[in-house]
């Protein structure tokens, strides 16, 4: 397979298996194959360009298209569900599930293309996405909240986790205790473990950063125990249920320090260069905390697309707040 790099697949243990899509950088964006009894599911596709490497997945562990049932997105950004359609061309037994507000977007991928479009103009969308595929209307359902799929008997449970976005859900799989969390559990970059372990950041990402509902979602999977949480931005973090706590709480404050930082520039005249400058502050003094030995300009290099995005899906949630 071209251009697909040996280490692209990574095994994590209880027949699941992380992917590199080869999304912006390496060990950006997961996709996850999970495989039980010679049946198989993805959860999360990455964008058109990740197909390849999709295919090459099931081709390296010996099963064919065919031996596909599931194609899960967490969320429809088009980081983690731009590839659906393309790769619905190559699955003739897979249905795709997918959350109910998200379901429309699948079917006609227009209006979500438009919307990209919009915040990363035609030459990036072509570069990172490619044409968006739709997915037949057959071959397409909406999940819904508590809902339980089998498969090959092994049970994947879903369930609504606004905060990030209102068209997003996550996966329990009670086999591994562990929840494929898309962006609800935020982001972690591999580049940033210490001796302490995983570091991460939540994402307020355009348009639908809602606070208190993602604080909440992340305290339903708290609920569960989980011994890891797999990340769609990037793979699996957590030691332990002990370890799942502390990431937990990292992630909880940042969210409440993101919201007190948005409420103190609510009418600043520079906002947004003020909520970047206020979110860089946030992180690189919550990396010192965590024993991060990278140099101050690897750090903001790694994080500035999300510093920007972060600012953007602040503001969006502030001129949302009633006056």
């Amino acid at each position: 397979m071209h251009n697909i790099p040996e280490d692209f697949l990574q095994p994590l243990g209880e027949g699941i298996y992380a992917i590199d899509t080869g999304f912006q950088r390496p060990r950006f964006d997961a996709a996850y194959l999970i495989v039980e009894a010679g049946r198989a599911a993805f959860i999360d596709t990455g964008t058109n360009h990740a197909v390849p490497r999709l295919l090459a997945a099931l081709a390296s562990l010996g099963l064919t298209p065919d031996c596909v049932d599931w194609v899960i997105p967490t969320h429809v950004h088009l980081d983690h569900a731009g590839g659906v359609g393309l790769l619905m061309q190559s699955l003739p037994n897979a249905q795709v599930l997918v959350h109910p507000r998200g379901l429309r977007h699948m079917i006609d991928p227009s209006a979500l293309f438009k919307g990209a479009l919009a915040v990363y103009g035609a030459e990036e969308m072509q570069r990172s996405y490619g044409e968006l595929q739709p997915v037949p209307a057959e071959r397409a359902q909406a999940s819904f909240d508590g809902q339980t799929i089998h498969l090959a008997g092994r049970p994947l449970l879903l369930i609504d986790t606004p905060g990030h976005a209102r068209h997003h859900h996550c996966i329990w799989d009670a086999r591994s205790q562990a929840w494929f969390t898309g962006d609800t559990f935020g982001l972690s970059y591999r580049e940033f473990d210490t001796e302490q372990g995983a570091w991460l950041l939540p994402t307020s990402t355009p348009v639908q950063f809602e606070p208190e509902a993602l604080s909440a979602s992340v305290q339903l999977l708290l609920s569960y125990s989980p011994q890891s949480m797999l990340l769609t931005h990037y793979a699996r973090i957590g030691r332990d249920a002990e370890d799942v706590q502390r990431l937990a709480k990292l992630l909880l404050a940042q969210v409440q320090q993101m919201v007190d930082l948005g409420l103190a520039l609510r009418r600043a005249p520079e906002r947004h260069a003020q909520l970047k400058q206020g979110l860089q502050q946030i992180y690189l003094h919550s990396l010192q905390a965590h024993g991060c030995q990278l140099p101050e300009p690897e750090q903001l290099a790694l994080l500035s697309m999300d510093i920007e995005l972060n600012a953007q899906g602040l503001a969006v949630w502030l001129d949302k707040l009633p006056a």
